[in-house]
């Protein structure tokens, strides 16, 4: 919006080109964030509060997690609206991938909303079943997806359309461009086809997979959104390297015109999740509840696959993919020694990884900060992807 309008009075006042420039927006993204952020907090809280919405502790965790039964949750929202608002001001309204962005991350948060909901309405930990919220995930998924998997090939809308229908007529046979492929990261020339049906598998994958990694890491006081924040703003980086024509081609990137934009998304997403951890670190005044998690594990899958980096999010990501892990790794051999010895057994003192090391005797705060420098590091590593090939 401040675009539009400072390129329609730029003429009058020069100083107003640079709004031009995406670094610069970005940087005003951030703090305009932040600023909404820290400035509504408070009333979100107090209305959250209002309506009673308190988070419902699992009974069969960490019994110091009890003392955090009936904190407002739900805080995703002022993430949400901090994000919304301030990419809405900054951001190029024209640019396509800004919006495919916006609708995924408010899709999740749609989705996180109704299970939070459900959960503090009813006081029922577990909300939506896992087949609904599934569904809906994967309904908002796949439809990002196919629009993606010809987006990144087009230039624009109409080229989209065009591939989509050149895709259909060719009896769902067609080939996408090498910008398409899946790049391996370290290497300069080593990637592989995918194809349609393979591009849409893949995002599919990395979106809903994105989303529900970061909602199973977000069980203490500031753990979630720090990596977040750390992992969004290192794939903002290489959306601005990759829509670059020169930088791109220098350091051996995949070049998709209009991914830079994304860079004033991402500079959002950091303010937004800095000015919530004003409020969420511990002790918590407020949760981010489904609505949040679920919500920004979307974006950043979403932002991943725009800028071809699907594994370099799977590397900077470490902690959402470990987190993950442990608690498929719990249910399956939970499942697997109760059917093979009638009693079922564990991998793990409790999942997901974080509880198990609380269960160990790990501080919550040794544990929120000791996986922020595990983060940080795993993220240095994939920006060094950027050079070493």
């Amino acid at each position: 919006m401040l675009l539009w309008l400072a390129q329609f009075f730029k003429q009058d006042l020069g100083l107003l080109r640079v709004f031009g420039f995406i670094t610069f927006r970005a940087v005003f993204a951030a703090m305009t964030a932040i600023s909404i952020g820290i400035f509504a907090g408070p009333a979100v809280i107090r209305t959250l509060t209002r309506m009673k919405v308190g988070q419902a502790v699992r009974t069969d965790g960490p019994q110091t997690h009890l003392i955090k039964s009936g904190t407002p949750t739900m805080g995703g929202v002022l993430i949400l609206i901090s994000i919304g608002v301030s990419t809405l001001l900054w951001a190029d309204l024209s640019n396509r991938f800004v919006w495919v962005v916006m609708i995924v991350t408010l899709g999740f948060g749609a989705v996180g909303w109704v299970d939070d909901y459900r959960k503090v309405v009813y006081r029922d930990p577990k909300g939506m079943s896992s087949k609904e919220k599934y569904f809906w995930q994967s309904l908002i998924g796949l439809a990002a997806a196919l629009y993606l998997a010809f987006s990144v090939s087009g230039s624009n809308n109409a080229e989209v359309l065009r591939l989509f229908f050149a895709w259909v007529q060719s009896g769902f046979n067609l080939d996408l461009p090498p910008k398409a492929d899946l790049i391996v990261p370290f290497f300069k020339t080593i990637s592989y086809p995918l194809g349609v049906w393979g591009f849409i598998f893949l995002t599919y994958c990395v979106i809903v997979g994105t989303s529900n990694a970061v909602n199973f890491t977000d069980g203490l006081d500031g753990l979630a959104i720090m990596p977040t924040i750390m992992v969004g703003s290192a794939l903002g980086l290489f959306a601005y390297l990759t829509g670059h024509v020169g930088y791109s081609k220098y350091l051996l990137l995949t070049h998709i015109p209009g991914a830079g934009e994304l860079l004033v998304f991402c500079g959002a997403m950091a303010g937004a999740g800095l000015a919530f951890l004003w409020f969420n670190a511990h002790p918590a005044q407020v949760f981010m509840g489904d609505v949040g998690a679920l919500a920004l594990g979307g974006a950043l899958g979403t932002i991943a696959v725009i800028v071809r980096q699907e594994i370099v999010l799977f590397i900077m990501g470490g902690i959402f993919v470990a987190e993950t892990l442990s608690v498929m790794l719990q249910v399956s051999y939970f499942k697997y020694t109760k059917k093979k010895f009638g009693a079922g057994r564990r991998l793990f003192l409790m999942a997901p990884l974080h509880h198990h090391f609380e269960q160990k005797g790990w501080k919550e705060t040794q544990v929120v900060v000791r996986f922020w420098i595990i983060t940080m590091m795993l993220v240095l590593v994939g920006l060094s992807s950027l050079k070493l090939r």
